[in-house]
């Protein structure tokens, strides 16, 4: 059995790296809480349209770096003296420098008497690199403006009163919604233990997962569109299922990428050693989830393979997936999709663990196989619904819960 990992970001890379402890999950139920912090700080002054337009370059510059961040956040941010962007900047990886520190860096000498817009509250410890609101005060930024506070207990508020006991103005609030929207991964894994979790299913029209002949469901578009998520989550999970019938590779190759942690939820360890997913340049960025009572030789094969092996709790007919979650989410993973079969998809409804849905509707009528979301007993109103058009597919997507 492997030690436990970290999983960090180097360049566009995911790399294990063992810590030296035991890798044993623990069953149990997953800690709860909301999204939001529930304070709201110091309400905005007078916000102009200005103000919302920079925020929102914020946000699109922080949106950069999805899935190359993890365990940080996506954060932007944008320095403005005399109504004109004098430096912007993201943070691109974690260790790299935070989003303000490459904005004031841009901004140079224009950053004194400025005001600074980012999307994240700036970070007050020391980690890998200095304080951000260190480099704001030596920088002798005037005026901060914050979309929302961050929810890492080691600066939650911190930042925001260390600013204004340097005497600069912060203003709290702008575009809120969008930005915990962005960060729903980070706030998600730091508030519930787990990473946020976007559900990806196939379908026919008539809700079936299979049409006899066929590899893919989905046209190109819609297959595009799957590989750019991949490109920007930290992780894609299927089920063994979906490894014995499709053998997939679970790559980014529609699009230009990179490639997530692949994450397998195996309980009795039958992935073939011939599986793209073993027999990958760098099978240590396979996880695969196993039964504690998983046939020996089997999980020996495949940990000489190179892949790593995790044990899980058996529940609901496989593995405890909440128990997969939180061991995902305490080795800093942010963002998962499931790209799993029916089985596995209706484990996630069913244990409340799938945060939003994305069904990808082929035309075809007739199709074979159990029904895509398997054993849901109960209708489920999905909110914040978009609808778009993917080549001759349709994707329905939208939050659970």
């Amino acid at each position: 059995m492997h030690s436990r990992v970290k999983i960090e970001r180097l360049g566009s890379a995911v790399e294990l790296l063992e810590s030296g402890v035991e890798e044993e999950l623990v069953s149990g139920a997953l800690r709860g809480g909301h999204l939001q912090n529930g304070h709201e700080g110091r309400r905005l002054a007078a916000v102009t349209d200005a103000d919302t337009t920079y925020m929102r370059r914020a946000l699109r510059l922080a949106a950069r770096a999805a899935g190359r961040t993890s365990p940080n956040p996506l954060v932007g941010s944008v320095v403005v003296r005399d109504g004109e962007i004098v430096g912007e900047g993201y943070h691109r990886a974690a260790g790299e420098p935070h989003a303000e520190v490459n904005a004031l860096g841009k901004a140079g000498e224009k950053a004194r008497g400025a005001t600074l817009f980012t999307n994240l509250e700036p970070c007050a410890h020391q980690g890998r690199t200095p304080p951000c609101v260190d480099a704001i005060r030596e920088a002798e930024i005037a005026r901060v403006v914050v979309a929302m506070r961050d929810p890492d207990p080691r600066t939650d508020g911190k930042g925001i009163r260390g600013l204004r006991a340097a005497g600069i103005a912060v203003e709290e609030g702008l575009l809120k919604a969008e930005a915990e929207r962005l960060n729903a991964g980070f706030v998600s894994r730091l508030k519930r233990g787990r990473p946020f979790v976007l559900l990806k299913l196939a379908t026919t029209i008539d809700g079936r997962v299979a049409v006899p002949g066929r590899r893919y469901l989905s046209g190109k578009p819609a297959q595009r569109e799957v590989h750019r998520l991949r490109d920007r989550t930290d992780a894609v999970l299927v089920g063994i299922g979906t490894v014995l019938a499709d053998d997939p590779a679970l790559t980014v190759r529609e699009v230009k990428g990179r490639d997530p942690l692949r994450v397998i939820v195996d309980a009795d360890a039958r992935t073939p050693l011939t599986a793209k997913v073993v027999r990958s340049k760098d099978p240590q960025r396979t996880v695969i989830f196993v039964a504690r009572d998983a046939d020996v030789r089997r999980t020996n094969k495949l940990r000489e393979a190179g892949v790593l092996l995790v044990t899980a709790p058996r529940a609901d007919g496989g593995l405890d997936l909440g128990a997969v979650l939180h061991w995902l989410g305490e080795h800093g993973v942010n963002t998962v999709m499931s790209e799993a079969g029916p089985h596995v998809a209706g484990a996630l409804v069913r244990g409340g663990l799938a945060d939003r849905v994305l069904l990808l509707f082929s035309p075809v009528a007739g199709g074979d196989g159990p029904p895509a979301l398997e054993g849901v007993p109960k209708a489920s109103d999905l909110r914040d619904v978009r609808v778009r058009k993917l080549g001759d597919d349709l994707a329905l997507e939208g939050a659970l819960g």
